[in-house]
């Protein structure tokens, strides 16, 4: 099976699970869910949040469990395995987040579907709450899935029932590995401030700015075992995705050219110490920080200049449908 025949199933698989959340919501839950302009490329719909308040579509929040049961499977099918225990895991983090400030209560996420995936269109839906933004659209050509930011506050649980927890650790230790292992002089070019930004520089900006982010060390100037380790952070972020996009967005990765990846770090190296990394490339980005809280608070986001909200697969559709 190649990578387009791939990314159809997933479609396909995304598209009945979106079936089965319609079927078991009332007419009202239907229009909520549905609700939202016309054209996916409305400017509107490049605004999100991973901050605490309410948002656009259906809330979560008092569905029963077979309505919440299909959120739940929709969520699990635009991720593969370990992303969607990731995504989930921000929802689980959040309930400890809430019960430990005494505001136990339902989650606060909201779903929202745009277009017809009956139809021959672009189609779209997303789930976003606090420290959880999942957005995904579906074309015959493919699919895309960015900005996908995770968070988790606390960053490691000590208490209570997810007692160890910490939902982003690899992406903190992969990094840490990496920059504790260059040398002074690669350090050098890597550590650009000993004092760690408040959040990720891109913050919710609609479209990813690569400029934003610092360059620190390129790939090109790293030993073998760093490259290495850059390359797996990396994956990391895209294996969130279903494997077919990911293997794409890797792929594409390479064929850009490795060399082009850079890495840097702000902050200190120790685990518990405040810190900030970020990975940029000609079309991927990736920023993590913990440094909220005492560094006890963590945002994982990736972005792709060309992807993010499926910019580039609605451009192309638009552009044969009017021609």
């Amino acid at each position: 099976m190649d990578e387009h025949q791939s990314q159809a199933t997933t479609a396909a698989e995304m598209r009945e699970a979106v079936r089965a959340l319609l079927r078991v919501l009332d007419p009202e839950q239907v229009r909520v869910l549905r609700a939202g302009p016309a054209r996916l490329d409305a400017p509107e719909l490049t605004e999100w949040t991973y901050l605490p308040g309410s948002r656009p579509g259906l809330p979560t929040e008092g569905l029963d469990g077979r309505r919440r049961a299909a959120v739940d499977a929709l969520l699990d099918a635009a991720h593969s395995a370990p992303g969607a225990e990731l995504a989930r895991g921000a929802i689980e983090v959040e309930r400890h987040r809430r019960a430990s400030a005494g505001a136990a209560g339902a989650d606060r996420y909201w779903v929202r579907l745009l277009g017809d995936p009956d139809g021959d269109g672009p189609w779209a839906w997303r789930m976003n709450g606090h420290h959880l933004a999942v957005h995904v659209l579906v074309t015959a050509a493919g699919i895309r899935v960015t900005p996908h930011f995770v968070g988790a506050e606390p960053a490691h649980i000590t208490d209570g029932p997810q007692a160890g927890r910490r939902l982003l650790g690899p992406e903190e230790d992969l990094a840490r590995e990496l920059v504790s292992g260059l040398d002074a002089g690669r350090r050098a070019k890597a550590v650009f401030s000993t004092a760690p930004p408040d959040d990720i520089l891109t913050r919710a900006d609609p479209f990813a700015d690569p400029d934003l982010l610092p360059t620190g060390l390129p790939y090109a100037d790293m030993t073998p075992a760093q490259r290495r380790l850059l390359e797996r952070l990396v994956r990391r972020y895209l294996d969130r995705a279903p494997a077919a996009y990911a293997r794409e967005c890797w792929s594409d990765t390479v064929a850009r050219g490795l060399d082009l990846l850079s890495f840097a770090w702000a902050g200190g190296r120790a685990p518990g110490d405040r810190h900030y990394y970020c990975v940029r490339g000609p079309d991927l980005l990736i920023e993590y920080d913990n440094t909220q809280d005492g560094g006890n608070h963590a945002h994982s986001v990736w972005r792709h200049v060309r992807h993010d909200w499926g910019a580039d697969l609605l451009r192309a559709h638009y552009s044969e449908q009017h021609g």
